[in-house]
């Protein structure tokens, strides 16, 4: 069986960081990049037995990337701290790579939960992800603060979920989407990006038209709806901060 390296991006997860190392015990070794926590995420991670590099904060694609340089292993599964591997996905992990894996790359389903529930429609599910992957084959890429894996080779899926719980409260949520959509609008300027109105006033609507009803969000309740509901919100938001003048 190769040897596994599991890295994890971090900052002040200290409520966090000890579920997520604990959902990957059976990896050989666990690696933590802390981007300058005020809280005891670096300590609490080091006596749960990971690595741990304190360094600076280059964004999430770049950070990421870097934190592949610090893996000893071939193999590596890349996880966030608000994250947890299910036992059902721990399991898949462990039999594919007592084999001979086929594929360079390993895609899963994430499941995130919104207060206090997961949320198994619309946009958020099942959100394949490659997170297993031949370090010396794959590598971060995208636009900050969206980013993904990009494989040189073949990628195949792996059954069970990648547990998500990606917000604390609802004004977690309101201040990622106002972070988010202000580091977006920043890229985007820096490579020329323009809006016009129509990204303003039909993208939101479209996007909730999507996740509400065509992606069946709906049968996730309130909370599906209010998911929707949000996810317009950020789209919104995006587009509109790139339709107005820069603050002088």
């Amino acid at each position: 069986m190769p040897p596994l390296s599991v890295v994890i991006i971090a900052r002040d997860e200290a409520d966090r960081i000890a579920a997520a190392i604990a959902s990957v015990s059976f990896a050989d070794e666990i690696v933590i990049l802390d981007s300058g926590s005020s809280d005891n995420t670096p300590a609490l991670a080091r006596q749960l037995g990971a690595r741990v590099i304190e360094t600076d904060w280059p964004g999430h694609v770049a950070q990421k990337n870097r934190a592949l340089t610090h893996a000893a292993n071939t193999w590596v599964l890349s996880i966030d701290a608000d994250e947890r591997v299910s036992p059902r996905l721990a399991e898949a992990i462990r039999a594919l790579l007592s084999s001979e894996p086929a594929a360079d790359g390993y895609e899963v389903s994430r499941l995130s939960h919104w207060m206090g529930a997961p949320i198994r429609h619309g946009t958020w599910y099942p959100d394949r992800r490659v997170r297993l992957f031949r370090r010396d084959r794959a590598a971060w890429t995208g636009t900050d603060p969206h980013d993904h894996v990009a494989v040189e080779g073949s990628v195949a899926s792996l059954s069970g979920d990648l547990i998500h719980h990606p917000y604390r409260s609802l004004s977690d949520h309101l201040s990622t989407i106002d972070r988010y959509t202000a580091r977006h609008a920043e890229v985007a300027r820096a490579r020329g990006v323009t809006a016009q109105w129509w990204d303003v006033l039909l993208r939101p609507p479209l996007h909730f038209v999507k996740a509400y009803l065509l992606k069946r969000g709906f049968l996730d309740g309130v909370r599906g709806g209010c998911v929707a509901g949000l996810g317009a919100t950020y789209v919104l938001v995006k587009w509109l901060r790139l339709y107005l003048p820069e603050e002088p």
